[in-house]
């Protein structure tokens, strides 16, 4: 990263002050990210967001009074919001996936290895999605079997305007997603390189309008309901 760039603003949000302190100390160790401030649930996360209008949010799910859940749907409805990334402790927690679907753009789980907590901020950072690859086809399938309500109450019409947009390839790629298949594995079946399955998803987001890989897999099984 440019030397001369402002350093990545972070706020981290958890009710463990532990926990707080260790996120904060792997942040500070590097250049480009610093932590502005913190917060032990999701009212103090809103005042502090408000205050110092940070780059990217570390928030918990799980938190005594208001949750993770309704502090992101708060913070990312006001103007020109930061990036959210989710921490939790649950690879298949219903919040998690109620963060992504509010417009986060992606969760890791607490035990995550620093230098991959580090690039899953880097990436939300700068706008793209960082979905914990343990966990991504855990939510994903939380998100699309037939008891989760989507399956209960889905926008048929909506998803199938949206994904007959798509070319055959796209569709494709949308479908193999859905099925939680990671990169290399979407390359195998489609027998494409992983840099072409990396440009169809990019091209997935820009044109189903979606932050990450999940609500791509909630509209393409939508459109099969």
């Amino acid at each position: 990263m440019d030397s001369e760039r402002e350093p990545v603003r972070v706020v981290v949000v958890d009710d463990d002050q532990l926990v707080r302190m260790v996120l904060r100390l792997i942040i500070d160790g590097e250049p480009d990210l610093t932590v502005v401030a913190e917060a032990a649930d999701g009212d103090a996360a809103i005042t502090v967001v408000d205050e110092q209008r940070p780059d990217v949010v570390l928030m918990d799910v799980r938190m005594p009074g208001r949750d993770g859940l309704s502090a992101t749907r708060e913070i990312l409805a006001r103007p020109a919001p930061p990036r959210v990334l989710v921490l939790t402790t649950f690879d298949s927690d219903d919040l998690v996936l109620g963060a992504l679907e509010a417009g986060a753009l992606g969760f890791v789980l607490k035990d995550t290895q620093p230098a991959r907590f580090l690039d899953a901020v880097r990436s939300v950072a700068g706008g793209n999605p960082a979905l914990s690859p343990a966990a991504t086809a855990t939510v994903i399938a939380a998100a699309t079997g037939p008891r989760s309500p989507h399956a209960r109450g889905s926008s048929r019409e909506t998803a199938r305007k949206k994904l007959s947009e798509l070319t055959v390839r796209e569709r494709e790629t949308a479908r193999a997603i859905a099925d939680g298949l990671a990169n290399p594995d979407i390359a195998r079946r489609l027998r494409i390189s992983v840099a072409t399955v990396k440009a169809h998803t990019g091209n997935l987001f820009s044109k189903l309008a979606v932050e990450n890989r999940v609500q791509i897999a909630l509209l393409v099984r939508d459109a099969e309901e």
